[in-house]
């Protein structure tokens, strides 16, 4: 645990104990707010958070759409998932959910957090850059 974690927690159980001290002027609202933020404090707020309570779900990065990827891997917010469609169709379909890792913002812990939910099959050639 950081230290800036460390110290959101104390405070916010300090806020806790103060509050129970005034518990007859809290609303049971309130308790309950002051009681979530403390449980919470250790916790990223990420928009992300409700994927990891849901079963893994699978997507296949060579086929899905940036939306299916936004949706099914951890970290991967909008703008990562529109890079790997992107790097994708520049330089054809992945072979292995390692190579997620030449998509620029993506890491090796990035990639080793969703490797269950990866999968990779299919796809399409890159995007040919000469005329005819």
């Amino acid at each position: 645990m950081n230290k800036i974690t460390a110290m959101l927690q104390t405070a916010a159980l300090s806020l806790l104990l103060i509050g129970g001290a005034h518990a007859s002027k809290a609303s049971p609202a309130n308790k309950a707010a002051v009681v979530a933020s403390a449980s919470t404090a250790g916790h990223s707020r990420s928009s992300k958070a409700p994927k990891q309570a849901k079963a893994a779900q699978k997507v296949n990065i060579n086929t899905a759409d940036a939306a299916a990827i936004d949706e099914a891997l951890l970290d991967i917010g909008p703008s990562k998932a529109a890079a790997i469609v992107a790097y994708r169709k520049q330089h054809g379909a992945f072979h292995s959910a390692d190579e997620l890792a030449s998509v620029k913002g993506i890491g090796l812990k990035t990639i080793a957090k969703n490797r269950d939910r990866i999968v990779v099959g299919g796809g399409v050639a890159a995007a040919s850059t000469t005329k005819r």
